[in-house]
């Protein structure tokens, strides 16, 4: 089976990656997204996210002349739908008492809805966007069979997620195992030819469902054990011990591996997918609910720890936020625990400069984020380290004296040697370690 044109619906983290991959590979690649400033950048030459190794692949994959942008798609012999999912901020469902997050697929829709004007029999249509079990066969299905065709019969329909992690997409599309969930084993098939295009790692032919709960059991899995390591934080905190130690210790037992705990989790996958278990099954899922409940709770822990620092009253103090991606070393913003922090210490009075090094202009509604990180700190009498950073990490107690009155610090990801900082006349704070 060959593809001769590809159109892929949605342009960020996932989709700009994947249609690299396949122009580099020789196939001809029409890369759509509805954002008409993010079309016009990419027909410029220019690559508006952040990941390493990506402006260089996209530069070679554009002088192949293998690949074009535009704001609506066109016939194609396989589309692949990789936008956004993220959840309803203000629509909650509840059942018995039970309120949980609703996933939005308002995206998926839109882009499956103008892919019916060009679907032809013998196209393949793969969604990669993480999605709630069974949203394949009964959300796109109805909508794709508007065209005339049946599903299965006279075009393929596959599911396969996008499985790779930020700061390492490049490798790991090409490395990692790629499952295919197809409504048929002849649609699992088309998918699996089309992604041993250049697909390395083992490809797997399943059905759609079971795809789709391949994807969120990986990420409700790391949100369950984040969600403990958080929770022994807190305990750590209120026995005073070190709950870093403690970690350290207990991880050599051969059985056992405990997660870092940080202020939060956040990113596209872990801090979303789970809720789609909740939502398609809430009186059964309490265990992944709580789990939600811990890690989305994390930031409060962390304005606590602020108070405390700060002596309680935190009305006109003035922090420097020192991250506002969601994981070190990549420019993603998305459901970020360091942007709830901030906005948590706000609302508690505190006046916070925010800055993020990998994307310094960043435009978050009610955040002060200023460029450099010399503007966070010039003014700041807590310096507060929500993000692991490279830049982070590098920083030393004789650096940051000459940028700053500040001699109070609260680490909320243990990036820095508490006794070097202490040495040198800070106050050091760290989260899961009371003082």
């Amino acid at each position: 089976m060959t593809f001769n044109k590809i159109c892929i619906l949605g342009l960020g983290y996932i989709g700009l990656p994947t249609a690299t991959m396949f122009a580099s590979h020789g196939e001809d690649v029409l890369g759509v997204d509805i954002n008409p400033q993010v079309v016009e950048s990419l027909q410029k030459g220019k690559v508006h996210i952040h990941e390493p190794g990506l402006a260089e692949a996209f530069d070679r994959a554009l002088a192949t002349r293998k690949l074009s942008f535009a704001t609506q798609p066109a016939p194609a012999d396989a589309f692949i739908i990789a936008v956004p999912t993220p959840f309803y901020e203000d629509n909650l469902g509840e059942l018995g008492g039970i309120k949980f997050k609703k996933a939005d697929m308002r995206a998926v829709t839109s882009a499956a809805q103008a892919i019916v004007p060009h679907l032809q029999p013998g196209n393949l249509v793969v969604l990669e966007s993480t999605s709630p079990p069974r949203t394949t066969v009964e959300l796109l299905v109805p909508i794709l069979e508007k065209s005339g065709l049946k599903a299965g019969v006279d075009f393929y329909l596959a599911y396969s997620p996008e499985r790779v992690l930020p700061g390492q997409i490049l490798r790991e599309l090409v490395e990692n195992a790629r499952v295919i969930g197809g409504i048929s084993p002849e649609s699992a098939q088309a998918g699996h030819a089309l992604y041993a295009t250049f697909v390395k790692g083992q490809i797997i032919e399943t059905d759609a469902t079971t795809a789709e709960m391949v994807k969120v059991m990986e990420n409700t899995y790391r949100d369950v054990n984040i969600a403990i390591a958080n929770e022994f934080a807190r305990l750590s905190d209120r026995f005073g011990i070190d709950v870093w130690e403690a970690i350290q210790i207990a991880n050599l037992h051969p059985r056992v591996k405990i997660l870092n705990p940080g202020p939060g989790v956040g990113g596209h996958c872990i801090s979303v997918d789970p809720w789609f278990l909740v939502e398609a099954a809430p009186d059964i899922t309490p265990l992944i609910l709580n789990a939600r409940q811990v890690n989305d709770g994390q930031p409060h822990y962390v304005l606590d720890l602020v108070r405390r620092a700060l002596g309680n009253d935190l009305q006109g103090r003035r922090v420097a936020a020192l991250g506002l991606a969601y994981k070190p070393d990549v420019d993603d913003l998305r459901e970020s625990p360091a942007v709830e922090v901030v906005h948590l210490l706000q609302g508690a009075g505190a006046v916070v400069k925010a800055f993020e090094p990998f994307k310094p202009e960043a435009g978050i509604a009610g955040v002060q984020a200023v460029p450099t990180l010399e503007a966070a700190l010039e003014d700041a009498e807590l310096i507060l380290l929500l993000v692991s950073h490279g830049q982070f990490k590098m920083l030393t107690p004789i650096q940051v004296q000459s940028l700053t009155p500040a001699r109070i610090l609260v680490d909320t990801v243990n990036s820095w040697q508490g006794k070097d900082w202490a040495a040198a006349g800070f106050a050091y704070h760290r989260l899961g370690v009371r003082k």
